[in-house]
């Protein structure tokens, strides 16, 4: 005898606390999933997850900590802790804002640049092979959902009931 399979499965529906409380959890075992991954790709190049991800999030444009806390979904306490890691280490730099004096931008150096080149084929080739294993049209489907449940808890904000 083999076990029922999961609602989600069978096309069953479930009730609104079930659905949140497995989203919950498949999301913060993706998230330890991906941070797993992430440390493996970023220590060649002497990064740690964390730092990757702030350097990630300057390469487009210099931003200030909040708003790289703000784009990342993390304590501005953090961002700053991991930026001034960064900067003390060469990787990225402090540079005036003109929108805002005591806010300074960070942006990755030069040598912030090169060591998130050196994860670039890592990270193509994990791509690859997710796409390989999800399927091109459902990986671009799993970005879409997952895109749309963060805007939609963007705008239930700090709302509880």
């Amino acid at each position: 005898m083999t076990a029922p399979e999961p609602a989600a499965e069978t096309g069953a529906r479930t009730d609104s606390p079930e659905l949140l409380s497995r989203t919950a959890l498949g999301v913060f075992r993706l998230n330890g999933q991906f941070l797993s991954v992430a440390e493996e790709l970023a220590a060649p190049a002497g990064l740690t997850a964390a730092w990757w991800q702030v350097l990630g999030a300057v390469l487009p444009q210099p931003l200030p900590v909040s708003g790289i806390a703000r784009e990342m979904g993390i304590t501005r306490q953090s961002v700053q802790r991991i930026a001034d890691l960064l900067v003390g280490r060469g990787l990225a730099a402090y540079e005036p804002n003109p929108a805002h004096r005591r806010a300074k931008l960070l942006t990755p150096t030069e040598e912030g640049r090169a060591a998130i080149r050196e994860i670039t084929p890592g990270h193509a080739a994990l791509a690859q092979r997710l796409a390989e294993e999800l399927g091109a049209e459902d990986f671009a489907e799993t970005v879409r959902v997952l895109e749309r449940l963060s805007r939609s808890m963007d705008a239930l904000g700090s709302r509880s009931d």
